[in-house]
């Protein structure tokens, strides 16, 4: 690898959104085909191209998941060729999510079969808690030569992350919404990972998942005996108007009239491909986003969020 200025290719989106960032974007020289923030990142050649028609409802796409799954096919691919032409020193990919981005182990294969790619260093991201998605932006740092500027770029974020929590530290837990986040919609999954951590943070309580563990589908019946008093609807991967259509299946279902969220009109749909989803720098946003629906009476409308109405939604 270059010393200085090492050539980066990143595979997948929470990745891009880290080099940037880091101010990266000169060595930048590949990213993933849904790496879409910053807009300059859509200018930056594709290297990863998915084999999943995500025109389809929710329930469509979940269908074709597990049936590509089950044949042993994979959901996302490396254009071999375009990546080995780049030639990247650094590729940061992902552990985390197989439906998600590529496969690790598919990146892994591309590498040692391509002699040139051999000085190749490759590094995956695997964050299920809030702590593990700043290590991960140090550990990029490190990686990409720059680690006294991830460190000063993490001091920054550790310190929008203290405001809120300071402005919530002292809520009761009987004081403490009862709150859901709806990573998908049919199937139902409830959000965990960094989630039930954040929604904490930001004065509420997630009860029906556990922080650092993987999302897990949950029965409807299951959301009607919780009763959050908020629920906020961020499937992953569809912006918000997608999700405003995707969400009209959950006004069927028996008993959503009966919902304290509902009822209390303390519903929100929210842009789950920008944030909440996403494991990168971001996720801060997301903090300011779920503590102003949460704790609205002690937070604004996150000045981060500078079109609040493109991202969320009264549902």
């Amino acid at each position: 690898m270059k010393e200085d200025t090492p050539r980066i290719a990143a595979l997948f989106s929470s990745a891009t959104e880290i080099l940037y960032g880091l101010g990266l974007e000169t060595q930048i020289v590949a990213v993933s085909h849904e790496s879409d923030f910053p807009e300059q990142a859509k200018h930056k050649p594709s290297v990863t191209f998915s084999n999943i028609a995500d025109d389809r409802s929710s329930v469509g796409i979940d269908s074709q998941v597990r049936q590509l799954t089950q044949q042993g096919n994979a959901l996302y691919e490396i254009d071999r060729e375009k990546l080995i032409a780049l030639q990247p020193d650094l590729i940061v990919t992902q552990q985390q999510c197989d439906v998600c981005a590529v496969k690790y182990e598919d990146v892994l294969e591309v590498v040692r079969s391509h002699e040139s790619l051999a000085d190749t260093q490759i590094i995956a991201l695997n964050p299920i808690s809030l702590g593990e998605i700043l290590a991960d932006i140090a550990e990029v740092g490190r990686a990409a030569r720059c680690a006294e500027v991830a460190s000063a770029y993490i001091k920054s974020l550790q310190a929008r992350i203290t405001r809120v929590s300071s402005l919530t530290v002292d809520i009761p837990a009987e004081d403490r919404p009862r709150v859901a986040c709806i990573e998908w919609i049919e199937p139902m999954m409830l959000a965990a990972n960094w989630v039930p951590e954040l929604v904490s943070m930001a004065g509420g309580d997630h009860g029906l998942t556990q922080g650092g563990r993987h999302s897990a589908y949950v029965g409807w019946e299951a959301l009607l005996r919780y009763d959050p008093e908020i629920l906020i609807v961020s499937p992953c991967g569809f912006d918000l108007s997608r999700t405003i259509t995707e969400a009209q299946v959950l006004f069927q279902q028996r008993g959503w009239s009966t919902i304290s969220a509902v009822q209390n009109k303390r519903v929100f749909a929210l842009d789950g491909n920008a944030y909440l989803n996403r494991s990168g720098p971001r996720i801060v946003d997301s903090l300011e986003i779920l503590a102003h629906l949460i704790q609205p009476e002690r937070f604004d409308v996150p000045t981060k969020v500078t079109e609040w109405m493109t991202v969320c939604h009264p549902l």
